[in-house]
């Protein structure tokens, strides 16, 4: 339970664990966020990226509950506190049904609230599948660095004999250095190589979004300027193929990849939440 930076709402969390990963047989962990007292007039779910967990947007689940948001997110299969071998995914459309799973549970307790999945990098990748699988479930579609249409770096890592193992450079995380020295310490998050399986699932799952074709619903795209892990050239091909009339493009400028952990980040969230009030009021 923590208060919310410069409001008077008190944001509680729960934590518990659900049946998913490769045939319903491992365990995902799940969180919900909720403002105290207060009616929320819209439902989040939070896709996280690669290598990293759901912990990470605890500061975004706030941001979002102080502006109406009942906020609900998971660990992937293989990431954070969920079972499975560490990033392995060998086919993502399990993973969008753990999506569905935890979007499933978030209805029990917010049957009629507008829905909007925001997913972040490889998340973005995630969350834009299941708005092709599931879109009667969601009222929008927030997509922050997103992994879409080509990964280059996927290319070149699967056409190397052996994977390097190599950390990330955690400056090219945030312009905020505290960003980067809390990734380097964290536990749940993964500091090894990719897993060649990984790769291939990822550019598997990139040519099945290309190939189901475009959204009907309002997207709001989100992109650092000086994003060096997820190049906005890349995802341009994939937003052209998959991006439909309701589209909104925000390009910060010098930002790096996790836009929602920048320097500006209330401006970036405050974006979220504008977008998000306007899906929640569609007829």
């Amino acid at each position: 339970m923590s208060s919310t930076a410069g409001t008077d709402i008190t944001v509680s969390t729960r934590e518990w664990r659900l049946p998913g990963g490769p045939g319903g047989t491992g365990q995902l962990s799940a969180r919900a966020w909720a403002a105290q007292g207060a009616q929320p007039e819209w439902l989040a779910v939070l896709v996280h990226g690669y290598g990293e967990h759901i912990g990470r947007y605890d500061h975004v689940a706030e941001h979002l509950c102080a502006s109406g948001a009942a906020v609900y997110g998971l660990d992937h299969r293989g990431h954070g506190n969920s079972s499975g071998e560490r990033v392995l995914v060998d086919d993502f459309a399990g993973v969008v049904e753990d999506v569905h799973r935890v979007v499933t549970q978030a209805r029990t307790a917010y049957r009629s609230l507008p829905l909007v999945l925001i997913g972040h990098s490889m998340g973005g990748m995630i969350a834009a599948r299941y708005a092709q699988e599931h879109a009667a479930d969601l009222a929008g579609l927030v997509l922050s660095g997103p992994v879409l249409g080509r990964w280059s770096t996927v290319d070149r890592l699967l056409a190397l004999e052996t994977i390097p193992d190599l950390p990330i450079d955690t400056a090219t995380l945030s312009r905020d250095p505290a960003v980067g020295a809390a990734y380097a310490a964290d536990d749940l998050v993964w500091h090894g190589p990719f897993k060649p399986a990984t790769l291939r699932a990822l550019n598997t799952e990139l040519a099945r979004i290309t190939a189901a074709g475009r959204t009907a619903l309002p997207l709001l795209w989100l992109h650092g300027s000086d994003d060096r892990l997820v190049a906005i050239a890349d995802t341009r091909v994939g937003i052209d193929a998959f991006a439909g009339d309701d589209t909104a493009v925000r390009i910060f400028p010098g930002a790096r990849h996790e836009v929602f952990n920048e320097t500006n980040r209330a401006e970036v969230l405050d974006e979220v939440a504008r977008f998000a009030a306007r899906c929640a009021a569609r007829p």
